[in-house]
């Protein structure tokens, strides 16, 4: 462990994963440690005998629940978009040949009370139960400028430049209804709360494009892709990539010390007497905790059920969005659902999620409008983390600390914020060009 690294990375959640797999594609010498004797960090993947133990205390589930080893429960569960950032960056280090996906079912969205597919073209607008007759010619008219829009050819624009407008302004000029904006916002264009109105409409158009074309792509019935076995074989697939490309990988490694010189600045990592020596070092938040600050909690549940989610057309997999103001809340809430069609449980068992950002410090009257939704469970359990982001320099440090998860049940936040990592470490941007088509995914049979 004595010898010198371009790069330390602390832990193996995720983002720290995908980070390693770039650094290393990059040609660094990457040394990468976890203090925990598995793979995944905060978004670790969970049998039931793990899973128990965690959340009661003892190995021994109960056994009509089936064999411990046929589940894989993501502790951070969310969805790729099939044309999405994170899609791009499996392409783009070619991690796609460790990982099997396969299509989810259900995209949805709750109204009034009610669950709806989500519509995401002109013609599911125009047969979709969300809107009345008037309001589904408009919602057309919408989809249609979105579906044409093309950033580079003007001639898509119809006059207005979405660079110089916000998205409340754009979305006047289709005179759409409060609850066709709330569902277009929240559950396509998937934005956590209303501040994107104020923003500038450009970055809107592209997410509610990019949730269209995604949809299309697999012809399933949703945008969505999820690997089998769940999102533990991520993490796995870029320890492989690293190590491929020279990184060494060091798992059960305890009391990580990152070792600093008088002006600050990082220079290796002390485990178990032996020091390695790097120039930067990328770390989740619990590796370096006084470096960051708390600025929330999550609130979720997690069930185990034997019935889809009722009034999703029996979706062995699907995504569920409570807008916040449906709810009359501050943020979103996220139903995720997935089954044995994944192969993240045994067969006729469902795993469900149900996420939000805490508001109270009472996370099952809190979750209790999405855990009303899901019918009833086989075993429920709630659990509240803290979020973390990072409050240092890291150009004075060179320290990289990733964030804490969020409550989303989709990537396309945490693949952001690993994509501003990796700028900020090598001053570079990660080329996204890739040929989409590289990634393939398996619809339902």
């Amino acid at each position: 462990m004595d010898e010198e690294y371009d790069v330390i990375v602390l832990g193996t959640g995720l983002k720290e994963c995908i980070l390693s797999g770039l650094l290393s594609v990059d040609g660094l010498k990457v040394l990468h440690m976890d203090k925990n004797d598995y793979y995944g960090g905060e978004s670790s993947s969970l049998n039931l005998i793990q899973l128990w133990k965690r959340f009661r205390g003892n190995d021994k589930p109960p056994e009509e629940l089936g064999t411990s080893k046929e589940y894989n429960v993501d502790m951070i569960p969310k969805f790729e978009m099939a044309n999405g950032t994170l899609v791009r960056v499996l392409i783009h280090t070619d991690v796609t040949k460790y990982l099997n996906f396969k299509a989810v079912d259900g995209s949805f969205v709750y109204n009034k009370g009610k669950i709806y597919k989500v519509p995401a073209t002109d013609v599911e607008a125009l047969k979709s139960p969300l809107m009345g007759l008037f309001e589904k010619r408009r919602a057309r008219k919408f989809f249609l400028y979105v579906q044409d829009f093309e950033e580079s050819d003007p001639k898509t624009h119809a006059g207005m430049d979405l660079n110089k407008i916000t998205a409340k302004e754009f979305i006047a000029k289709y005179e759409l209804e409060d609850d066709t904006i709330d569902f277009i916002g929240h559950s396509l264009a998937l934005y956590r709360d209303d501040n994107y109105l104020s923003q500038s409409a450009i970055d809107f158009v592209k997410r509610v494009k990019l949730y269209a074309e995604s949809l299309a792509r697999f012809q399933a019935g949703s945008p969505y892709i999820y690997p089998m076995y769940g999102l533990g074989e991520l993490p796995q697939a870029f320890a492989r990539l690293s190590a491929v490309y020279g990184g060494t990988y060091m798992l059960n490694k305890p009391h990580c010390k990152v070792e600093f010189d008088e002006s600050g600045k990082v220079v290796g990592v002390t485990s178990e007497g032996e020091t390695a020596k790097c120039k930067k070092v990328v770390c989740d938040p619990s590796y370096l905790p006084d470096k960051v600050q708390k600025v929330g909690k999550v609130a979720r549940a997690i069930c185990i059920m034997s019935h889809p989610i009722p009034n999703t057309n029996d979706s062995h997999s699907a995504q569920v969005i409570l807008p916040q103001k449906q709810l009359g809340r501050k943020s979103d809430m996220y139903l995720f659902c997935c089954s044995y069609s994944h192969n993240v449980a045994p067969k006729g068992k469902y795993i469900a999620f149900v996420s939000t950002e805490a508001e109270t410090d009472d996370p099952e009257k809190e979750l209790k409008p999405g855990v009303d939704i899901l019918g009833a469970v086989d075993e429920i359990f709630y659990e509240t983390y803290d979020r973390f982001v990072p409050s240092h320099d890291s150009a004075v440090d060179n320290c990289f600390i990733s964030q804490s998860y969020d409550s989303t049940t989709h990537f396309e936040s945490t693949v952001m914020d690993v994509l501003d990592m990796y700028s900020k470490i090598t001053g570079k941007i990660v080329d996204l060009s890739v040929d989409l088509s590289a990634a393939s995914a398996t619809a339902e049979e």
